[in-house]
């Protein structure tokens, strides 16, 4: 059994960004899971992720992000993060990785952006 499970919502598609919403810890335990939910969001312009229930992220955790960001990348596509705590954002500082994901506050502020004429 998982002592800190990972429960992956899907919000489906929000003006045509997939949303994911991430309950628990991001770790080695559960990265499988969130892989597969990742994935089946492969047709979407952007997937968001909301970490804002995500108490931290181990380098595990960081490594299928990071996976994450490469793969959408290279196929033109982008993965944006919202509700990211002071702690999972020392990991990204700390990591130098924080400028590979569009952070923003919440879920509607990355549609806002995303969805603008001045698109981020």
């Amino acid at each position: 059994m998982i002592p800190n499970p990972l429960t992956i919502e899907r919000v489906g598609k929000v003006e045509g960004h997939g949303v994911l919403c991430l309950r628990g810890p991001l770790t080695i335990e559960n990265v499988l899971p969130f892989q597969n939910a990742f994935r089946r969001e492969e047709n979407a312009e952007t997937v968001i992720l909301d970490l804002s229930e995500v108490p931290y992220i181990d380098s595990s955790g960081l490594g299928s992000l990071v996976n994450a960001y490469v793969s959408r990348q290279k196929a033109g596509r982008k993965v944006a993060l919202t509700g990211v705590n002071e702690r999972v954002f020392r990991l990204f500082e700390v990591t130098r990785t924080e400028s590979l994901f569009l952070i923003f506050p919440t879920i509607d502020d990355a549609i806002l952006a995303l969805t603008s004429p001045a698109q981020a």
